[in-house]
């Protein structure tokens, strides 16, 4: 008997592959209210499912929020949320109030959600174009992708850009990093594999003798590498 591929074994929801939230100190999102409000930083803390510092939000209704950190912010600096908010840096504004060519970052897919795009340490991402029912924002791949105009983001590029220009130097300071987050490092070919783990595996040969595109009936344990073609041959009438 075989064993299930690593991709298989992740989505099994096990605890091997279960990240360690309840280290995390907590999720940073938007506030569900709509009305503008002013919020003081107190404090920057290090989270550890996160690559980018976060600061500690006190709004003026005494209600307290993590939001990822801005480049140049500073304990006791206030930031703004809300509809008609100056495009300054920290500031969180809806898109449509954003002027064209502004760095943001933490962006919402779909109004109200929170912010899923752009988060990591370094990133910011550019408003490139405004229309009635649609924001086109340039992301860091350089793809632009389109937005509901009422998805809030916030202004300016997030802290921590230096973190990729530090080495790690040693195997074990990467293996104990990905370990923080629950992340499987380091990551391995199919061919570089045991036969058992994977059907690209084995070492009887370089040439494995397996193709790698998948057939087009192939189950979901030999449903692996390259995707096969729609059809082949000429098209009969």
């Amino acid at each position: 008997m075989g064993k299930r591929l690593i991709q298989q074994a992740r989505g099994k929801g096990g605890p091997t592959y279960r990240a360690p939230s309840f280290r995390y100190k907590g999720k940073p999102s938007y506030l569900p209210h709509k009305e503008k409000l002013n919020a003081k930083i107190i404090d920057i803390i290090r989270c550890a499912g996160h690559s980018a510092p976060l600061v500690v939000l006190e709004y003026s209704n005494n209600i307290r929020n993590l939001m990822i950190a801005p480049e140049g912010i500073r304990v006791g600096d206030v930031v703004e949320c809300g509809e008609k908010t100056a495009p300054e840096n920290g500031n969180m504004l809806l898109l449509k109030d954003v002027p064209e060519g502004t760095l943001i970052y933490n962006i919402e897919g779909q109004p109200g959600d929170g912010g899923k795009f752009v988060r990591s340490s370094g990133a910011f991402a550019r408003v490139i174009a405004k229309m009635k029912n649609k924001i086109v924002v340039q992301l860091p791949s350089k793809k632009q992708k389109e937005f509901h105009p009422n998805c809030r983001a916030t202004i300016g590029m997030i802290a921590g850009s230096g973190r990729k220009e530090k080495p790690f130097l040693k195997a074990g300071k990467k293996f104990y990093a990905m370990k923080a987050k629950n992340k499987l490092w380091p990551s391995i070919s199919g061919t570089s594999q045991n036969a058992v783990d994977h059907p690209f595996g084995g070492s009887s040969s370089n040439h494995k003798g397996k193709p790698t595109v998948a057939p087009k009936n192939a189950p979901p344990g030999r449903n692996v590498g390259a995707l096969h073609p729609r059809r082949m041959g000429r098209k009969k009438k």
